[in-house]
């Protein structure tokens, strides 16, 4: 029944795209011939006829295309997001097509402005379409329709997470009728607010008692080779199997699953720098590190002025750092110290009771001053606003060993400023706590986490008594 209910609703989901489509090339024709004050026709507006032939042509691809990504198909764990760059995929697809065919196939009087706009609107429309589509099944799988019944199996971490999750999202209509555990022992206990109501040898029967047409298989890892004995009982069910795996003591970084020409792989350490993330975040760092540079120019040339009469040696200092994927690179500072200030003792963790610091010096470092020449950093790409602060090699050999999950803070570009940093976390502080923002930061990293790092920053965030 749940099965026709959704064939149904792909029916429907289609019809209402298709009207969708041609609300959208109305649109289109009706922008580009009839408002000729911002868009001129110099040769007067196609034959309608000729357009409704051309839509004719865009029906079938769209159609194709749609389906080619799996647009019509069952998407109630599926993110809003990732709906959106399929649509985006298809709808540049089906317009590449639709050109193509309208090139060949002779005709002349087919507007290029009409195509265009067509599939410019149809995207937007179809997004916000779809948008409301989502909140309104949401809604109604929220209030019990068009629900799907589940079986869980597993008593671990893994099973009480996918517990959770289900209740806490109603949105994605699927109800646990039963869980059940590897061992006679675990019935009657608690995973993730559930009873255990069997063991994995009843799954015919819960599947029977509960009506159930979903069994989600979230075994611990010492079960799975109990996994082949599960399936044998489900070869005779008509239900779907999903598998959860036992990976989330081992995901420490943005972990997710990638899929090889087919083949699901799951990854335990992931970067958020790729693609168009990467794009987006250096082209952030463009934007405000031009503009700040700029604002800062004055501060900065005085700064060099009085470096250069208050101790002799060069201006800048450049001090080895490591940063994204573990690349040493040379951070630009404003010197504070006498030259040679590390020649007898070699490197030191700055402490607040030391004074190899120049009087000017440590004014800076007070202020953070001396960090101003690392927009140069960002500039070059070695570094980004808002990031991991770097640190020397030489600290980090010591500190990878003593502090679980240390190197992970380099699969993020090293900023200037960071989580850690405007949340007091500088300086001769908890070494563990900063890393434990470090990474936060990597997990949920975003352009308006970025924004916010930025602003608090600018408020005084990198102002701390931590600083010398």
């Amino acid at each position: 029944m749940l099965k026709k209910y959704a064939h149904l609703f792909a029916v429907l989901l289609w019809l209402f795209d298709m009207g969708v489509l041609a609300s959208s090339f109305l649109a289109a024709y009706a922008l580009r011939f009839f408002l000729p004050q911002l868009f001129p026709a110099p040769f007067g507006p196609s034959p309608f006829q000729d357009s409704l032939t051309l839509f004719a042509m865009a029906v079938p691809l769209w159609t194709v295309c749609f389906v080619n990504q799996g647009l019509y198909g069952v998407r109630r764990v599926e993110t809003a997001t990732a709906e959106v760059f399929q649509l985006a995929k298809a709808t540049l697809l089906a317009l590449l097509l639709l050109v193509f065919t309208q090139y060949f196939s002779g005709a002349e009087r087919y507007s290029r402005g009409v195509i265009l706009a067509f599939g410019g609107l149809s995207f937007v429309m179809l997004s916000l379409t779809r948008a409301l589509a989502r909140r309104v099944l949401a809604r109604l799988r929220a209030r019990g329709f068009n629900r799907r019944r589940a079986v869980v199996l597993g008593t671990g971490e893994t099973a009480a997470a996918l517990l959770g999750r289900l209740e806490a999202h109603p949105e994605l209509g699927i109800e646990v009728v039963e869980v059940l555990g590897g061992k006679a022992e675990s019935v009657g206990t608690d995973v993730g607010g559930r009873k255990v109501t069997g063991v994995y040898e009843d799954l015919p029967a819960a599947l029977a008692r509960g009506a159930a047409d979903q069994v989600y298989l979230a075994m611990p890892a010492e079960e799975h080779a109990r996994q082949e004995d599960v399936l044998e009982l489900l070869k005779i069910e008509i239900v779907d199997v999903r598998v959860v795996p036992d990976v989330m003591d081992l995901i420490t970084l943005r972990g997710g699953v990638e899929d090889v020409d087919g083949l699901p792989i799951v990854h335990l350490t992931s970067s958020p720098l790729i693609g168009v993330d990467a794009l987006l975040k250096r082209g952030f760092d463009l934007l405000f590190g031009s503009l700040i540079l700029l604002l800062a120019a004055p501060v900065m040339l005085a700064c060099a002025l009085i470096v250069r009469v208050s101790s002799p040696g060069p201006i800048l200092y450049r001090q080895e750092r490591m940063g994204l994927d573990g690349r040493v690179f040379h951070i630009l500072k404003f010197r504070s110290m006498p030259v040679n200030a590390e020649a007898g003792t070699g490197a030191v963790w700055a402490k607040a009771d030391e004074n190899r610091a120049f009087a000017f010096g440590a004014l800076m470092r007070k202020y953070s001053l001396d960090e101003l020449p690392q927009f140069l950093n960002v500039l070059r790409g070695e570094m980004s606003l808002v990031g991991p602060r770097p640190e020397r090699p030489v600290f980090i050999q010591e500190f990878k060993h003593r502090i679980p999950r240390y190197n992970l803070r380099h699969k993020m570009k090293a900023g200037i400023t960071g989580l850690a940093q405007v949340e007091g976390w500088r300086g001769n502080t908890s070494l563990e706590k900063r890393i434990e923002r470090d990474l936060y930061y990597i997990e949920h990293w975003s352009i308006w986490l970025d924004f916010k790092i930025l602003v608090r920053t600018a408020l005084g965030g990198f102002l701390s008594r931590n600083a010398y």
